[in-house]
């Protein structure tokens, strides 16, 4: 008789428990920064095209524009984002600053000590692996329903 399984063996409730301890983890980590993981999407986001308009960095990161606006007004108070105003009849274009570029390098130093705390006991093989796992359930929207 084949063994009934248990909560324990599922794959996804373990990658939620472990996702909610890293997320805490990154949270404290950004928060040294004065970020929360939506002013790093954001800055990211703008980073690359900031051309993006609130309503675009918005749907990217699933919340209302008016959610967006409170987090972009966080970024300008902090002076990692400015508002160009495009001239009469244009929206005003976000333009990462000097200090969101330095915001940005010093996420991505501690993301590379996160990853060297959370993962450094791990082999290169099995970074690999978890890598191309996520990868690729990251890449199957349509599985994970959001």
């Amino acid at each position: 008789m084949a063994e009934q399984p248990t909560v324990a063996d599922s794959t996804t409730l373990m990658l939620v428990t472990v996702g909610r301890l890293l997320s805490r983890r990154v949270d404290e980590e950004l928060a040294t920064q004065g970020l929360t993981l939506r002013h790093l999407g954001a800055l990211g986001h703008l980073s690359h095209r900031p051309d993006l308009s609130y309503s675009d960095l918005a749907r990217r990161a699933g919340v209302t524009t008016q959610s967006m606006h409170t987090t972009v007004r966080a970024l300008e108070e902090q002076g990692a984002v400015v508002r160009v105003l495009a001239g009469h009849g244009h929206a005003a274009r976000l333009e990462i600053t000097e200090h969101g570029r330095k915001l940005l390098a010093r996420v991505a130093e501690a993301a590379v000590r996160l990853d060297e705390e959370l993962f450094g006991h791990l082999s290169a093989e099995q970074v690999a692996g978890l890598r191309a796992g996520l990868t690729a359930l990251a890449a199957a929207p349509r599985r994970l329903p959001l």
